[in-house]
């Protein structure tokens, strides 16, 4: 990838996942621009191993590099002046899926805090837990259930992480919120909930 920031903490983020010992849902990862406001957007998902496909839990990341941040960025690097630490937005979505029967939206109360643990001076915040019922139109198939638990938050990115990609802040604080999105994958995957089998292709 290009030597940028943001492709920087992309990487960290992926080490911290594969640190982890979670595994990616290659089909769900994407990179786009957004061609009228100019962010870039990077989407990517990551479950337990082992799990089939789709997963029973799995978790879905997405990290924006809005223009903001990419016009502070670019005055830091050809002016060397740091007027404003640029960020990154995240959104993190746990979703626990292939559900045989519709779940209690409070079973996550107490494994999905209102605030995610700090990664650096932030945190992210729950915004919503969300019950989902998918009723198919061959009325033959079975009703699919899922619940999802969105947080988000910005990621300010100090000044010593846009030298020249040799800092190690963006590993250790990406390392904390790849730890903390395996435990919770782990603690979803271990509630007592009847699931629906894998898809066997």
């Amino acid at each position: 990838m290009l030597d940028h920031v943001f492709s920087d903490a992309i990487g960290a983020l992926r080490d911290a996942f594969t640190n982890a010992f979670l595994e990616r849902q290659a089909f769900d990862e994407h990179f786009q621009s957004d061609m009228l406001l100019g962010d870039l957007v990077w989407e990517t998902s990551y479950g337990l191993p082992g799990e089939g496909r789709p997963p029973r839990v799995v978790a879905h990341i997405t990290l924006t590099w809005p223009s903001w941040s990419q016009a502070n960025y670019r005055a830091w690097y050809t002016e060397e002046v740091f007027h404003e630490s640029p960020e990154i937005e995240m959104e993190i979505v746990f979703r626990v899926q292939r559900l045989a029967d519709q779940p209690d939206s409070s079973l996550v109360d107490e494994i999905a805090p209102l605030k995610s643990p700090k990664i650096s001076a932030s945190q992210l915040e729950r915004e919503s837990i969300t019950v989902e019922i998918t009723r198919p139109s061959q009325p033959a198939e079975h009703i699919d259930y899922a619940i999802e638990v969105t947080y988000s938050g910005d990621y300010e990115l100090a000044e010593e992480t846009l030298q020249d990609g040799t800092s190690k802040l963006l590993d250790e604080h990406f390392s904390t919120l790849g730890g903390w999105i395996a435990s919770t994958l782990v603690k979803l995957g271990d509630l007592q909930l009847v699931y629906l089998p894998a898809d066997e292709s």
